[in-house]
């Protein structure tokens, strides 16, 4: 029996949210996943029916849930539901909302010097969701980011900026793994188009990372 999993998408359309989620739709369908597209958040209002997923993916910049979709949410992510996704759409989404942050493990808060070029470090090789993959420059946005201390770090990136040189030398978690109750948390900061999702180092982490947190 194939694994089920929902995306939400909608928000800032800056981030081109359908097309990206069209995009890891595909992947997740070439995984064997039966993947359901949504854009609207009542989809998680329903927590009966959210609990029959075994994958979220939120994929909404900035907006915001009301109390009764980020509780479903949250519920059915520490029930055992996993929960995945990308850049703006998992990291900088429901900027109100601490308890959501409290589950995803970051929120994003500035990208010093717009898009640059920037390196992305893998941090630990051997975790399957990265493992094989190589160090790469990008040219995009730099996630800063305030981050859970205990999340399980596989990538960071480090600062070296003209616009906020107070950070210069930090290095800044830009995927990682967490757990969330009983679900499986997997993120990635990486991915403000389709185009940088094309890059085949963020696009095979991203893949690996939702079927991971898959339950």
């Amino acid at each position: 029996m194939s694994k089920k999993a929902l995306i939400v998408y909608g928000g800032w359309p800056g981030h081109a949210p359908k097309e990206t989620a069209t995009l890891i739709a595909g992947d997740l369908t070439g995984a064997g996943f039966e993947v359901e597209l949504s854009d609207t958040l009542d989809s998680f209002l329903d927590e009966a029916r959210l609990k029959t997923f075994d994958l979220i993916v939120p994929h909404w910049t900035m907006g915001q849930l009301t109390g009764e979709q980020e509780k479903a949410l949250i519920d059915t992510i520490a029930s055992g539901v996993g929960l995945g996704g990308i850049h703006g759409g998992m990291g900088d989404a429901f900027r109100g909302q601490t308890n959501y942050q409290f589950m995803t493990g970051g929120q994003f808060v500035s990208h010093p010097d717009n898009h640059k070029d920037h390196e992305i470090n893998f941090a630990k090789t051997s975790d399957p969701i990265v493992a094989g993959l190589k160090d790469f420059t990008i040219h995009s946005e730099q996630y800063y980011m305030h981050v859970d201390p205990s999340n399980e770090v596989l990538a960071t990136t480090t600062f070296q900026t003209t616009s906020a040189p107070w950070v210069n030398g930090t290095v800044m978690p830009v995927a990682w793994k967490r757990k969330f109750g009983e679900g499986r948390v997997f993120y990635q900061s990486v991915g403000h188009s389709t185009k940088e999702l094309e890059i085949y180092q963020v696009r095979e982490m991203t893949r690996r990372g939702l079927i991971w947190a898959a339950r």
